[in-house]
């Protein structure tokens, strides 16, 4: 026995142009029959969260399934799968689609080439999908918002789920996030963590979804906006903490990649107040009492 739910969608132009919009949406569980030989058209992430079952490739090679597991079903790759039937499985799926599914690719957060993905955890996936699933209540006007915008964090959630990494990254990405701001070459931070340029590349590509260079970078341009605009700091000393001896290819790199000069960013996002900012995350759900006085 079995039990299936599932709704799709049909977005029009307009929310189209999110660059990535959800097709549909399901929630099944039990002895469900197998799935294929098939090919789609758009991509489908099947969340498993108890169970077991199988997956075979195209060259007609079988894997098992065991949950929590992630089943990447993309565009033009035949699959064909199923639960074992004395066990079943739980399993949610989405269908989405749109060109930013390219972008997600290439950073990583889609492997086309790795259809079975071992996850640590599938509740954070499956409550995403639980709230698209109550997205897609009759007469929802938001309908295609809202499930598009609940399709980028699936992504994202299953990126941090998966049982190759940690929710921060591999220990690679962690040892180049600390030393990011450091005056280091890339070839100097595979030397620290005992690898050849290479070997980092591909680590990096693999984490992150871009070279070493950009992943440092982005570290680098994010530590100077908060001190450009938390301090008084001079640009030249904003580009020494952040690991630029020269201030001129420090202002023409900030320009270059941010979009605006350095000076200008802090006219218009100047945020200086005395002792600094709080380095301490604030839980956004639950602020701090503001007590006024009495009048």
């Amino acid at each position: 026995m079995y039990h299936t739910w599932m709704r799709f969608f049909t977005p029009g132009p307009l929310h189209r142009r999110l660059g990535l919009v959800c097709l549909g949406v399901g929630l099944q569980h039990g002895a469900l029959p197998a799935v294929g030989p098939r090919t789609l058209d758009h991509h489908v992430a099947v969340v498993i969260d108890a169970g077991r079952g199988w997956y075979r490739f195209p060259d007609g090679r079988r894997t098992p399934v065991t949950a929590p597991a992630l089943l990447w079903l993309t565009p033009g790759v035949p699959h064909h799968y199923a639960p074992d039937p004395a066990t079943g499985w739980d399993e949610g799926f989405v269908d989405f689609t749109g060109p930013v599914t390219a972008t997600y690719t290439e950073l990583g957060c889609i492997e086309p080439d790795r259809p079975v993905v071992p996850l640590t955890d599938a509740g954070p996936a499956r409550s995403v999908i639980g709230r698209i699933a109550r997205a897609a209540r009759r007469g929802n006007p938001l309908l295609e918002v809202e499930t598009s915008a609940a399709v980028h964090e699936l992504l994202v959630t299953l990126r941090r789920t998966r049982a190759d990494t940690t929710p921060d990254g591999t220990p690679v990405l962690t040892a180049l996030a600390r030393d990011a701001c450091r005056p280091l070459t890339v070839a100097e931070h595979a030397a620290r963590n005992g690898m050849t340029p290479a070997e980092l590349r591909t680590a990096v590509r693999r984490g992150a979804g871009c070279s070493p260079k950009d992943y440092l970078l982005g570290i680098r341009l994010c530590r100077a906006k908060e001190l450009l605009a938390g301090t008084d700091l001079p640009v030249a000393a904003v580009a020494r903490r952040v690991g630029y001896d020269d201030p001129a290819y420090f202002s023409r790199l900030f320009t270059r990649r941010v979009g605006t000069a350095p000076v200008r960013f802090r006219r218009q996002q100047e945020r200086a107040v005395p002792g600094g900012w709080s380095t301490r995350i604030p839980d956004a759900e639950h602020p701090p009492t503001i007590i006024t006085g009495h009048v």
